[in-house]
């Protein structure tokens, strides 16, 4: 019983490092502007590239993916605070895995759902990628290079997101990864597709924007 409260504690605070509103702040101390009412009206780091420029867009990206990198060394560090016998040490490690992957859950819907914001947010891509990269890095780089690849070839933000989700859920299944970070990385990688899903019918009619093009 304990152990699932800690892990509802962890996921409450992963969601509450998750829901900060890094382009929203952004918007208001850079520009004095709401960024939900400018360009594609999400508070992601796309947004702020169209909006405000490039390097407040490499500030809102870095803290985003150092959203998902903190919840899960939070719920990491926290978890192992419990006591456990050392005849149950690897069985608790089991368990924690599946703290983990409740908190990273939890900082994906804490972005795409701020409280900060009446429950609206970004796409999750970039503090899915820290997630991703503190719960198994080897996933986390694959996941990124991806995106860097297809970012080079094609000047599109979303497909690359999308792709490189995609390829997340192809290495946590191919690689040895604990089954709750399959979970985990499976249902992220499907979340953050779903929410691209306005972007998907603008690429299915050639209407989605590329770097440096704003959204018609």
């Amino acid at each position: 019983m304990a152990f699932w409260v800690a892990c509802l504690l962890a996921a409450a605070v992963a969601y509450f490092i998750g829901s900060i509103p890094t382009g929203y702040v952004a918007g208001r101390l850079l520009g004095d502007i709401d960024i939900r009412e400018h360009g594609s009206k999400s508070v992601g780091a796309t947004n702020v590239l169209r909006t405000l420029g490039k390097w407040p867009a490499a500030g809102v990206l870095f803290v985003d993916v150092l959203k998902g990198v903190f919840a899960v060394v939070f719920a990491r560090w926290f978890l192992n605070l419990l006591p456990v016998s050392p005849e149950a040490a690897t069985n608790s490690q089991a368990w924690i895995s599946w703290g983990i992957c409740l908190a990273g859950l939890a900082a994906l819907l804490g972005h795409s759902r701020s409280i900060w914001l009446k429950f609206s947010g970004g796409k999750s891509a970039a503090t899915g990628l820290g997630v991703l990269l503190a719960m198994s890095w080897p996933v986390g780089l694959g996941a990124a290079a991806v995106f860097g690849l297809v970012l080079a070839s094609f000047r599109i933000v979303s497909l690359s997101s999308m792709l490189a989700a995609l390829t997340a859920i192809v290495l946590v299944c191919v690689l040895e990864q604990p089954f709750p970070y399959r979970l985990l990385v499976i249902a992220g990688g499907i979340y953050v597709i779903v929410l691209h899903r306005a972007n998907i019918q603008r690429l299915m009619t050639g209407k989605e924007p590329s770097i440096g093009r704003s959204l018609q």
